[in-house]
């Protein structure tokens, strides 16, 4: 394992997309009955092992053929070492700008899936280093995902590279102090895409609807797409004059951990490739409805083989089925795309935490198979 960034490596080819992040090992259980209460012991039908946190969205962009680069910190324990493994050797993501730190364990969450929610339990340190210091000089890409930085915090790495890097895509999380400040929004104007959920658009645009926190928000990014769960998403992009409103997908969820990753990586990928937006849309709420009947967060993102899969059934069951023929009536661009990504036609790999032989670690490239359980 290389254990130093190495900006000499891979990372000299351009990247479709580049990311920087903090990196979990998920335990992930579903199928629980009840809750757990202090002084009881709950079973639970379904149990994951799987990289966490970024790299849910590498592996998500990895899977739809996005060239991905990740910068992350990884412990010196067996956790940081599986994860080593199959994000750089299993899902082929560019790892030349990660570092592997002595002495340093990986952060373990363990996450608790119900009533398609999830509950999670987090334990671990700083990264020794910042991560500005982490990714030294940043790739060439098409593409990134970023944080926006709370008001008083250190200007962002990615700021100062706008001008000479691709799209910047920008992400918000939870506020713990719940007042939303608006300063947040500040570096929108360098940001090519804002990808908030419904209840982070309306928090920070002080509106008491997702359409209308769409529409104040639209004007500081050119494209803004707000995500509301089974109610589907929307979306504004001022760049094209497009607006967009689709509907979830109905799949029965079992963990939705990651499906937020999911569906920005298939924004970015239909961004890069220009496609209207409405289909941008639908591809993103496909991806990650197929990536949340699955247990897994990472390893449960859709590859082009899953799609083409799902795509063929459609089309088969449409001919009976009212439902499916509307769903083949609005994804029938999927003739057009997939086509073109048969030679990526990834699946999906089990979500489980085993160790990687010397010939599992040989396959063909863009080739998926189950990890070795250990349980």
């Amino acid at each position: 394992m290389n254990t130093a960034s190495d900006p000499g490596a891979a990372g000299d080819t351009e990247l479709d997309l580049f990311l920087t992040g903090s990196l979990f090992f998920d335990i992930i259980f579903t199928g629980l009955p009840s809750a757990p209460q202090p002084g009881t012991e709950v079973w639970a039908e379904g149990m994951g092992s799987v990289p966490g946190g970024i790299a849910n969205l590498a592996v998500a962009a990895a899977r739809l053929g996005l060239k991905t680069g990740l910068s992350a910190g990884f412990g010196d324990d067996a956790y940081g070492t599986w994860s080593w493994s199959l994000l750089g050797e299993q899902e082929g993501i560019d790892l030349s700008r990660s570092r592997v730190f002595p002495e340093w364990h990986s952060a373990v969450t363990v996450s608790l899936a119900r009533g398609g929610d999830r509950s999670m339990v987090t334990h671990g340190h700083p990264m020794p280093i910042t991560q500005r210091e982490l990714i030294g000089k940043p790739p060439s890409s098409r593409a990134m995902i970023a944080e926006l930085a709370l008001p008083g915090d250190e200007a962002p790495w990615w700021r100062d590279t706008v001008p000479h890097q691709g799209k910047v895509f920008a992400a918000v999380g939870w506020d713990p102090t719940e007042k939303w400040d608006q300063g947040i929004l500040r570096d929108l104007e360098l940001c090519h895409g804002f990808l908030p959920n419904h209840v982070e658009a309306m928090a920070y645009s002080r509106t008491d609807t997702p359409e209308a926190a769409l529409e104040a928000l639209s004007s500081r990014a050119p494209l803004v797409v707000v995500t509301q769960g089974v109610e589907g998403a929307m979306a504004i992009d001022s760049s094209t004059g497009e607006r967009a409103k689709v509907p979830s997908l109905p799949v029965p969820a079992i963990d939705p951990t990651g499906a937020g990753d999911v569906f920005s990586a298939g924004i970015v990928l239909g961004t890069l490739a220009g496609w209207p937006l409405e289909q941008r849309l639908l591809f993103s709420t496909l991806c990650s409805g197929l990536a949340v009947k699955h247990f897994g967060g990472s390893l449960a993102s859709p590859g082009w083989g899953d799609i083409a899969d799902w795509w063929e059934y459609k089309k088969l069951r449409a001919r009976d089925n009212a439902e499916c023929a509307d769903i083949a009536r609005r994804y029938g661009f999927l003739d057009d795309v997939l086509p073109r990504h048969k030679l990526n036609a990834v699946r999906r790999a089990e979500a489980t935490f085993g160790l990687l032989t010397e010939a599992e670690a040989h396959y063909r490239p863009g080739e998926h198979r189950p990890l070795p359980s250990s349980h």
